[in-house]
């Protein structure tokens, strides 16, 4: 039986922000995900183009993947991005030693991000599809806080996630959810290294360091174009047992920093795993696609996170005579930066558990979300 459970709505914009839409200067097709620096927060647009900026905003930066970074003077509704290659007749391919790059990285990775004690308002997403069909949405305005703004490895395998993040439930702004059949919940809730570990980019290297060093493993790098001290580049790697992984980023070629990166992980190739859920029931799994993306800027001199985005796409499964393709979206957007000390947050969110089962605290604050029409659609359903 079918039960729907609504906790609250609030208005997805305060009334002092106007709605900017960032655009393809050539399509016209909004641009999710670009991202708007502004002097005191930053912010993303949606699934539709659009992000909340205030009418009085000025001098601000708008960037999004594949496109050029336009300084902004003045406030407008629509802002125009244009394709990074569009003018260019030919693009002069580079090879590049991606996995020198990574180690590079991964080893001067404390040196070159913020590694000090931070706190940040963030936005957190979730969202989870079946069969195209969204039946679950959580959106939180939340504090983050990080002991170094990377991922230790000891305390992660020894569970000390506290010691590593802290995440406290402000505003829980929608939270919905449609009933699904329960077969499809793990065996087990309990938190691994690798979840809490996908909060950071650090893991993330080294996680593509480990498939480079796989037997028969494959990879190559070219930069395929530059943008001022930006080196465009696209890498590719595939594994001897059926997993490809297929990237691009954005390199700093001066401070020898990843700036921006996507990188998608093709598991369709693999054979289906049979599991058993949590009440007991067998049913089988077939991999999809997983994508990561991460997102830094500068500033005041130091690279701090913009945003970090876990999709998966494509993974079916199968219970009798059923079949469920599902579809999953965790996002967290970094609105403001701060430095902080080391005591982290007090009250915080229990990570073995469900985040949403923590009362959130009241934390009144201008808010950032703007709902896209399919979510808008999704929270107004009966």
């Amino acid at each position: 039986m079918k039960h729907f459970y609504f906790l609250f709505v609030l208005l997805s914009v305060c009334l002092n922000a106007q709605k900017l839409q960032v655009i393809d200067s050539e399509t016209e097709k909004p641009v999710s995900n670009a991202r708007i620096v502004l002097p005191e927060q930053l912010v993303y647009t949606n699934e539709d183009g659009f992000a909340p900026v205030d009418a009085t905003s000025k001098d601000f930066e708008v960037s999004a993947s594949g496109f050029k970074k336009e300084k902004i003077k003045n406030f407008s509704s629509v802002i125009k991005l244009q394709p990074v290659f569009k003018e260019i007749e030919e693009v002069k391919i580079v090879s590049i030693d991606i996995k020198k790059l990574f180690q590079d990285v991964f080893k001067n990775y404390e040196k070159r991000y913020y590694d000090k004690p931070s706190v940040y308002d963030v936005v957190m997403k979730n969202k989870y599809s079946n069969n195209d069909k969204l039946y679950f949405m959580a959106i939180s305005e939340a504090k983050l806080w990080s002991k170094t703004n990377w991922y230790n490895f000891k305390d992660g395998y020894n569970k000390r996630y506290d010691d590593i993040i802290q995440l406290q439930l402000n505003n829980v702004k929608y939270l919905k959810r449609n009933a699904t059949d329960s077969v499809f919940s793990a065996k087990t809730k309990e938190v691994n290294h690798d979840y809490i570990g996908s909060y950071f980019f650090n893991h993330e290297v080294d996680r593509v360091l480990r498939f480079m060093k796989t037997s028969n493993a494959k990879f190559s790098g070219t930069i395929v174009g530059e943008e001022e001290d930006d080196q465009l580049i696209n890498f590719k790697l595939k594994t001897s047992y059926g997993v490809t992984l297929d990237g691009n980023l954005r390199y700093n070629k001066i401070d020898k920093v990843i700036t921006s990166y996507q990188i998608i992980y093709n598991q369709e190739d693999l054979a289906a795993e049979k599991k058993i859920s949590a009440d007991g029931k067998e049913y089988t799994v077939k991999g999809g696609i997983a994508t990561y993306t991460y997102e830094f800027y500068k500033k005041d001199g130091v690279y701090i996170p913009a945003v970090s985005r876990v999709e998966s796409d494509k993974f079916t499964y199968f219970y009798k005579d059923e079949t469920h393709v599902k579809k999953s979206m965790r996002e967290i957007v970094y609105n403001t930066f701060t430095k902080a000390d080391e005591k982290g947050l007090d009250p915080k969110v229990d990570f073995t558990k469900s985040i949403w089962q923590g009362i959130p605290v009241k934390d009144e604050k201008e808010t950032t979300i703007l709902l896209s029409k399919e979510e808008q659609e999704f929270v107004n359903e009966k």
